[in-house]
């Protein structure tokens, strides 16, 4: 009985901190506690969460951009800890990059039409929240590693990028272009040169590089 209880706790608790909110919550203490609040977070997944890593200088140079991206993570999850993660950091300006994962089926059946709405929803909140939102596409994957099933992930990644750079546009966003410079010639994919992984779905170095110029132009247009 005691065994039975304690594993229906552990599920729940799985289940209450699918979000992962969690992740950043030292990092987002410490920020309130100094009250100097970032000026950009940058929101999304595995991509987001090693730019640090990769390319560590970046952020040292720009100590007001912070990242917030947790690997794995579907725009569902990010939804869920928008405002842990965002809100609550009293940015400027978030730069949303998700839907990856959700092509890559880690929450389940892909539906672009609820992964767009997720999108939109942070864009909502962002904007209640006195929060410039930025919107960006996904980047380029041939397909995923985890998950050889998926065969036609550039076609699901071009017809969601399509789908949020015309809500760009429609609605007055900021919008940030990183498929185009990282695709290779024949749009099959990311460029290897600009890949961490195969099929690349993770940029490099060189792939951070080619992304941070296209950041900061952006970022120097919304201020």
């Amino acid at each position: 009985m005691m065994f039975a209880v304690a594993s229906m706790t552990a599920v729940a608790q799985e289940a209450l901190n699918w979000a992962n909110f969690k992740r950043y919550d030292a990092q987002n203490k410490e920020i309130a506690t100094s009250g100097v609040y970032p000026e950009v977070v940058l929101l999304g997944n595995s991509i987001t969460e090693g730019w640090p890593a990769a390319n560590p200088q970046f952020f040292t140079d720009h100590p007001e951009i912070v990242g917030r991206g947790i690997s794995g993570q579907t725009t569902y999850q990010m939804l869920l800890r928008f405002r842990s993660d965002v809100v609550d950091l009293k940015p400027k300006i978030v730069v949303i990059n998700g839907g990856t994962n959700d092509i890559a089926l880690n929450s389940g059946a892909y539906d672009e039409d609820k992964t767009f709405a997720n999108i939109v929803s942070m864009v909502d909140i962002a904007k209640a929240n006195g929060i410039q939102p930025v919107l960006s596409t996904l980047l380029p994957a041939e397909g995923f590693s985890w998950r050889p099933e998926v065969t036609d992930a550039m076609e699901k990644i071009q017809s969601l990028n399509g789908r949020i750079k015309s809500y760009a546009v429609e609605k007055g966003i900021f919008f940030v272009d990183y498929f185009t410079p990282l695709v290779n010639s024949d749009h099959t994919g990311m460029t290897p040169g600009f890949a961490n992984d195969t099929p690349g779905v993770h940029p490099n170095s060189a792939g951070y590089d080619v992304m941070e110029v296209i950041l900061l132009g952006v970022l120097k247009q919304v201020r």
